[in-house]
């Protein structure tokens, strides 16, 4: 083997930085202000409740929503920070969340 081979190098440049990840800080539900809406347009005339103003990790809004499409026995998804839950459930999202300790209302009509 020759010195080729195993070569150090060196550089002036320091590293870059890596930003840490955002740590969220958990706010709790009773200081949330959780609006439950209702949405037609764009999805083929089928209506989903929409669940916005939760603050949380993604694992924790994911959380929620496993919990809600359970106790209302239907599917639903997250999608950018918005819970998306099938069909016109406004009425007892919001029952769940007040259960849940969040202040919870109905948007829209």
């Amino acid at each position: 083997m020759t010195d080729q081979n195993h070569r150090v190098v060196f550089s002036t440049d320091p590293e870059p930085e890596r930003p840490a990840a955002p740590r969220s800080k958990a706010t709790p539900p009773r200081q949330q202000q959780v609006r439950v809406g209702l949405e037609r347009k764009g999805r083929g005339g089928k209506t989903v409740s929409l669940v916005t103003g939760v603050i949380g990790a993604p694992a924790e809004l994911e959380k929620l929503c496993k919990l809600l499409k359970n106790r209302l026995g239907t599917g639903g998804a997250v999608k950018a920070q918005i819970i998306e839950i099938q069909g016109d459930q406004r009425d007892k999202i919001v029952a769940i969340l007040l259960e849940l300790g969040y202040q919870a209302k109905k948007a829209g009509g």
